[in-house]
């Protein structure tokens, strides 16, 4: 883990207000149209997926357990999805733990337990 003991994870809100802070101190709002946003995030998500290509699945889990610049890669992939999440959440004015919390009950009732349980199949399947 590349983040230090001591130091404390800011909260959604919290990241939210310094990565509009550093956003606007640049002049980017106007660069940042919804519609430019959700194209990003898609970007950023393929830069992270990119990381998987041509390994299996047990090659990329032990190269992320033992290569620290994968690690650290992936990393920075991850953060730039969720910091264009974060953005896309901020511009169409979504509650993202909110909605995310709604998302997993949703979730429950459509994969109960009984059926979900060690199955991949999608909710109309079970």
């Amino acid at each position: 883990m590349s983040r230090r003991q001591d130091e404390e994870s800011p909260d959604l809100a919290e990241l939210t207000r310094r990565l509009i802070a550093f956003r606007d101190a640049r002049e980017w709002k106007r660069f940042h149209t919804l519609k430019n946003l959700l194209l990003s995030l898609t970007l950023e998500a393929a830069e992270a997926l990119e990381l998987a290509q041509w390994k299996t699945d047990e090659e990329l889990e032990k190269a992320l357990a033992t290569d620290d610049k994968l690690r650290a890669r992936l990393e920075e992939e991850c953060a730039d999805v969720l910091l264009y999440l974060l953005l896309i959440a901020e511009k169409a004015g979504i509650d993202l733990a909110a909605a995310a919390a709604r998302k997993i009950e949703l979730n429950a009732r459509k994969y109960p337990v009984e059926k979900a349980r060690g199955r991949a199949d999608k909710y109309h399947d079970l």
